[in-house]
């Protein structure tokens, strides 16, 4: 009897307006195709970048794909994940009728992510001579407007931190949610750091990273009795290519373990009350046939609809 065949890979991106940042996921997606070069492999933005996440659909339709599992190349299960590319998803599967699709889930906090930052934060002190056990490290992540995907940040920085001999690992976060930057560098004095490593948890250099960066030089100029540093971002590591592999495995063998206790759009959250059960809304990319010009981004001040 013949095997199946296993279904295609299609990566979904958040999308950012720097084209670096864009290109390097673009190159990730065409890296992970030559590593695997019997299965087809696209990948698409939801927001703010080429090629949108349909045309990315379109491509492998137009290869013969009929299944696909999908992997969010994000770090935290916000917005995006939760509600964006589901009913982007579901909007294509209309779109291309007899398609089916099983969903991964997000990539961080995984062991092999901590390794990397463990790395970039060694590249950052390269040349100090600084003891790690003065170091106290800024983990500076995008930020949400979901409580759950917040967590999940500070819930990487105690990750960081455990076992690996640095004074502290402090979260904050560059939009949307508090602590900012400098109020997270300002936290970190008041404990009596003197020796900071601000290290942004992202996948790819962007937009966010630079304001990151920038709001750490901006900090430290005024703060000369402390001592900063800034490390690199996470990259295209071969931590990350094995990791978005390892999700594409689960989705497609149907053993995805999504963790839904503290979703904001299943449980009633303090203050978070009214987005329990809301339905799901495609979110349209510029370049999406059909798209009616509304705005993008949770930065941008409008919501999504969501719900399970």
């Amino acid at each position: 009897m013949t095997a199946p065949t296993p279904p295609a890979l299609l990566i979904a991106g958040h999308g950012t307006r720097d084209e670096a940042g864009a290109e390097a996921f673009r190159s990730f997606v065409r890296e992970l195709g030559r590593r695997h070069p019997e299965l087809p492999v696209a990948g698409g933005f939801i927001e703010l970048s080429p090629p949108p996440l349909g045309e990315a659909v379109a491509e492998l339709v137009e290869r013969g794909v009929r299944r696909f599992a999908a992997v969010p190349l994000m770090l935290v299960s916000a917005g995006h994940a939760k509600g964006d590319i589901p009913a982007a998803l579901a909007r294509e599967k209309e779109r291309h009728p007899g398609i089916s699709y099983t969903y991964g889930r997000p990539l961080g906090p995984h062991p092999s992510l901590l390794r990397v930052l463990e790395r970039r934060l060694g590249q950052a002190l390269e040349g100090t001579g600084w003891d790690p056990a003065e170091v106290t490290v800024l983990l500076v992540g995008r930020g949400s407007t979901d409580p759950d995907a917040n967590a999940e940040v500070h819930r990487a920085a105690r990750l960081l931190w455990e076992g690996r001999g640095y004074a502290g690992v402090e979260p904050a976060f560059v939009s949307l949610a508090a602590p900012d930057v400098p109020s997270g560098l300002d936290r970190c004095a008041r404990l009596g750091a003197r020796r900071i490593v601000v290290l942004p948890y992202f996948l790819f250099t962007g937009i966010l990273p630079d304001r990151v960066r920038e709001q750490t030089r901006a900090w430290a100029e005024a703060h000369p009795e402390a001592e900063v540093r800034s490390a690199d971002v996470i990259g295209p590591e071969p931590e990350l290519l094995d990791l978005v592999w390892e999700r594409y495995e689960e989705a497609a063998k149907g053993a995805v373990r999504m963790n839904c206790d503290a979703c904001v759009y299943r449980i009633a959250l303090p203050g978070f009350e009214d987005k329990v059960g809301l339905p799901q809304q495609p979110h349209f990319h510029p370049d999406d046939e059909g798209h009616d010009g509304h705005g993008h981004g949770h930065h941008h001040g409008h919501t999504h609809s969501h719900a399970h």
